[in-house]
């Protein structure tokens, strides 16, 4: 099995984890709170992800934000792949 490494080149893959946390805390504080990080930096990664599938991904709703369509496709194909590597990398020997 093979993988086109150029797909993954221009693509920071912690950017994931960052959408995940935003899906599921409908935050950026709290989302910045959960990776020790600045809410510019989450903000940050946001914009990165809004190009990356030019769409918003998110639309602010109050003092939260709400995902689009689009997140939610993303999400449902996300979760079950990313389940997969963290039950791979918590196998032992």
């Amino acid at each position: 099995m093979s993988i086109n490494e150029d797909n993954f080149a221009n693509f920071d893959m912690n950017l994931i984890v960052v959408f995940i946390l935003l899906y599921r805390e409908r935050s950026v504080s709290r989302t910045a709170k959960l990776l020790s990080v600045g809410q510019p930096a989450v903000s940050g990664s946001l914009m990165r992800l809004r190009r990356k599938f030019e769409d918003p991904l998110f639309t602010r709703c109050g003092r939260g934000i709400v995902p689009t369509e689009r997140a939610e496709q993303l999400i449902a194909e996300l979760i079950p792949a990313v389940n997969k590597i963290e039950a791979m990398l918590c196998l032992k020997g």
